[in-house]
């Protein structure tokens, strides 16, 4: 009983027991909704929402706009989800820490520029979401719920994802620092 109590206060969760869960949780999704998780068009489609709220329902005349549709769904509930439960998560276990904004690992190599750090997040996240929409998925998309269909295509993205991971990790920490 104790392992499982101290699962929602440890800062750190076992990999086995995180990979059950999302085993679970791609279980269930297909179970109930009969679709994979995946995230990254959530992110395309609150872009989308966003624009329309600037700009009016022209949006939603955009040709992707259409194929996506720009509503609020279940995959759009997942990501919220994520990132509420990250957010309990490290309450829970006294690991959230306010305005420290710079990891340790970053801060000795790059120093501890806030605002350097917040940028560079950023522009990775615009080549990550742009990457996603080239590859027709992301990491959960593809290296989950392809892979758990053997689907070729996500197999080989997947394989992609850790090479680029790793010479991405390789320059950024051996070749500039």
């Amino acid at each position: 009983m104790e392992a499982i109590t101290s699962l929602f206060t440890d800062a750190n969760w076992s990999p086995y027991a995180v990979g059950i869960g999302i085993g679970l949780l791609s279980w269930l999704s297909f179970l109930i909704s009969g679709k994979p998780i995946a995230t990254s068009t959530t992110f395309a489609r609150t872009g989308g929402m966003i624009e329309r709220l600037l700009i009016g329902e022209k949006a939603n005349q955009r040709p992707y706009y259409k194929k996506i549709k720009l509503e609020i769904n279940w995959q759009w509930m997942l990501v919220l989800g994520g990132v509420i439960g990250a957010f309990l998560s490290a309450i829970i276990s006294g690991d959230f820490k306010v305005g420290v904004w710079v990891p340790s690992l970053w801060a000795s190599a790059f120093g501890d520029n806030a605002l350097l750090r917040v940028l560079v997040a950023v522009a990775g996240g615009i080549i990550l979401g742009f990457g996603a929409r080239f590859a027709g998925g992301c990491t959960s998309g593809h290296g989950i719920s392809g892979t758990l269909q053997l689907a070729l295509s996500s197999w080989i993205s997947a394989i992609f994802f850790f090479i680029g991971g790793i010479i991405t990790a390789h320059l950024i920490f051996k070749v500039f620092v």
